[in-house]
């Protein structure tokens, strides 16, 4: 069974999973699928037809706008805005205001394991590989390999993160090892994974 907060707004038709904490002032919108296991912060927003996989974290004031889609596992810092618009505005050209039919949603995709720190932007549409680290702050507009740790304004490749989180060491060409878990990992082309 699902946790839910008194104050938290959850619209009719959002789906919410079980073992899921929502907590106080949260606002989920009906079509919104929130997995199994997943705590939503205080204040944060999830938009309808934003879909977030089992065991998400989504901090406190964290904004994920639809058609968001994130796997299993991704962590949301405080604060972090997923965007959805590529083309913003209040108003059409002749000044009338822009209503849903008036512009197409884009949504970030967040693959399994990754983690987005505090303050920062995704501005849709961006893919952010699996088990990818955006550091606090940074700005991302455009996609982030598995693994990579991506920092700045806008955001730029600066290292290669384990599952764990921990920036990886190069311990020959192209070959790269976790200090915390002492897994090894191979880069080939800008990318890339766990050594066989």
């Amino acid at each position: 069974m699902a946790r839910i907060l008194p104050s938290a707004d959850i619209d009719e038709g959002a789906t919410i999973g079980e073992g899921t904490t929502v907590w106080h002032l949260a606002q989920v919108r009906a079509g919104a699928v929130v997995g199994r296991d997943c705590i939503i912060g205080r204040g944060a927003y999830i938009g309808d037809g934003a879909t977030l996989g089992d065991n998400c974290k989504v901090q406190n004031y964290a904004l994920v706008y639809e058609p968001a889609q994130l796997g299993p596992g991704v962590f949301i810092g405080p604060a972090a805005v997923l965007t959805n618009d590529e083309f913003p505005r209040a108003v059409n050209p002749d000044g009338s205001p822009k209503n849903a039919s008036d512009w197409h949603s884009v949504g970030v995709q967040i693959g399994q394991g990754a983690a987005i720190g505090a303050r920062a932007v995704c501005v849709a549409p961006v893919r952010i590989g699996a088990w990818a680290t955006v550091a606090a702050g940074a700005v991302v507009t455009r996609d982030v390999p598995d693994f990579a740790l991506v920092v700045g304004v806008p955001a730029r490749r600066v290292g290669w993160v384990g599952k764990a989180g921990v920036p990886l060491q190069q311990v020959a060409q192209g070959r790269w090892r976790c200090p915390a878990e002492g897994v090894e990992y191979l880069e080939r082309d800008g990318t890339l994974r766990v050594a066989d």
